[in-house]
């Protein structure tokens, strides 16, 4: 079965710099095959069989320290989970630019509290929804400009997030199906 792992701040800035080969060894050494990546920053195509999936964010993530000293969360989705974000989009169902839409991947599904407890008036003009393990965000003002910010979600919702803009989930889509 196909796979995808999202790795956050992979490649941003100086900090946690790693060139795809080696990043393609990684996933390899950890037991999957068929293994690409899509830009370069953290997008990773897999196969893998069931058995190893229950522990392969954590080896994934603890390799990259041992080996390249990189700290970088690892969020896996199947092809089907992917496919499904796409049709799914609230904000695009309501006729929102898709130039102004990202999703965050979430590790877990937050507790219904958590989400209850999001201020929806954090950043004016921005707006989210939370659902499952998939955060919508709309965000005409700009993702620079935003405060819904990984931190922010990661302490409020008590998991951690990684963020992809729309054109790159849609085109990861397409490369995992």
């Amino acid at each position: 079965m196909r796979h995808l792992a999202l790795l956050r701040g992979l490649n941003v800035g100086a900090n946690n710099r790693i060139k795809m080969p080696a990043l393609i060894s990684v996933f390899e050494a950890c037991g999957c095959t068929n293994v690409t990546t899509y830009i370069q920053s953290g997008n990773v195509l897999f196969d893998a069989p069931a058995r190893i999936l229950p522990k392969l964010a954590a080896l994934i993530s603890d390799t990259l320290q041992a080996d390249f000293e990189i700290t970088s969360p690892v969020i896996l989705r199947t092809a089907a989970e992917l496919v499904a974000v796409t049709k799914h989009n609230p904000f695009l169902k309501r006729g929102a630019a898709s130039d102004t839409l990202h999703v965050g991947f979430l590790a877990a599904a937050p507790g219904a509290d958590a989400v209850a407890d999001l201020d929806p008036n954090r950043s004016p003009g921005d707006a989210f929804e939370v659902s499952g393990r998939d955060l919508y965000l709309h965000l005409p003002n700009g993702v620079a400009r935003t405060k819904l910010t990984n931190a922010w979600f990661d302490t409020k919702l008590k998991t951690v997030c990684t963020v992809r803009n729309w054109n790159t989930v849609l085109e990861l889509s397409k490369l995992v199906g």
